[in-house]
């Protein structure tokens, strides 16, 4: 069967965890009727039984991104995506095949990886009926260009962070495949829409340290393929959204960061000017684009004199 064939060629890994088997045991219902679904199937979203391998893969990986909240964090239940209705297995047959021209274009380098996308109840099972229709804001309202952000594996906290609890106190989080081919870098305050140009096809706040990625909304039925929906209860107060922030410990700073600091006085055409350059210099410069960081004495002068003769 095709869609096999395909299961077998995308990795299912997330970096070094593996999350699921393409034959799971999951597609095997329970009769207990003491088990509440909170997605129907009739949309393609089975169960994943409590106590499977695959259940406590995906719950394991979940918890570990939530970072010290993890601890305290209820997984309630996990559905998967069976891209079993007439449209599902059109979105799953989409994906493929922009995943095919991506591949070929980017010289076989799809980038296909995990990523995590938060919302309210309502939002998450209007994208699993009809797709994506509603581009949104991080969860601390920073623009980082128009379309879809979704969170990078390691940081499910953030799209946590973007969820609403419903009537109850449950939140849900999707579990998407997202084909990121080649990545440029969006810095905050970007008014950016579209790829920059031909050979890019996502955006990305730090090529060298992933956390936010931007999907633009001509691919975002495309390029995503929700997989998993995660249902919790976590208590995610001002110290969630605002970590202790720890001194630095070095002369340095990774060139995402300082584009961070920039961005609190540059004007957004300015920092896409600054964020092309640098993407411009990196794909010229392996060693800089892995790790592309700046001294910091040298930007305080230089935002310094910016403030003392120039107003841009």
């Amino acid at each position: 069967m095709e869609r096999d064939r395909y299961e077998e060629q995308v990795s299912i890994t997330v970096e070094d965890h593996e999350i699921v088997s393409p034959e799971s045991e999951s597609d095997e219902f329970s009769s207990s009727s003491k088990r509440v679904d909170l997605f129907t199937w009739n949309n393609g979203m089975n169960r994943v039984e409590e106590g499977n391998t695959e259940h406590e893969a995906v719950k394991k990986f979940f918890l570990s991104g939530m970072k010290a909240i993890g601890k305290d964090t209820d997984v309630v239940a996990i559905h998967k995506n069976s891209c079993s209705t007439l449209t599902g297995q059109a979105r799953f047959e989409t994906f493929q095949i922009f995943s095919q021209a991506v591949g070929k274009k980017c010289g076989g380098n799809t980038n296909i990886r995990y990523a995590w996308y938060g919302g309210s109840r309502d939002d998450v099972s209007d994208i699993i009926t009809h797709g994506f229709s509603r581009l949104g804001r991080p969860a601390g309202g920073e623009l980082y260009g128009f379309g879809i952000y979704l969170s990078a594996a390691e940081f499910s906290i953030d799209c946590a962070l973007s969820s609403a609890p419903d009537e109850n106190g449950l939140r849900h989080v999707m579990l998407c495949r997202v084909i990121l081919g080649n990545m440029e870098t969006v810095c905050p305050g970007s008014q950016q829409f579209h790829p920059g140009s031909k050979e890019y096809d996502s955006g990305v706040d730090d090529p060298s340290a992933p956390r936010r990625y931007t999907i633009w909304s001509a691919f975002m039925n495309s390029h995503i393929l929700p997989s998993y929906i995660i249902s919790f209860r976590a208590h995610l107060g001002p110290q969630s959204i605002h970590p202790i922030v720890q001194k630095p410990t070095s002369p340095w700073m990774r060139f995402a960061i300082l584009l961070t600091v920039l961005a609190r006085f540059l004007p957004p055409h300015k920092m896409t000017q600054i964020s092309k350059h640098h993407s411009d210099f990196c794909e010229k410069n392996s060693k800089a684009a892995a790790d592309s960081k700046i001294k910091t004495d040298s930007w305080r002068r230089a935002v310094n004199q910016s403030d003392q003769t120039v107003q841009i």
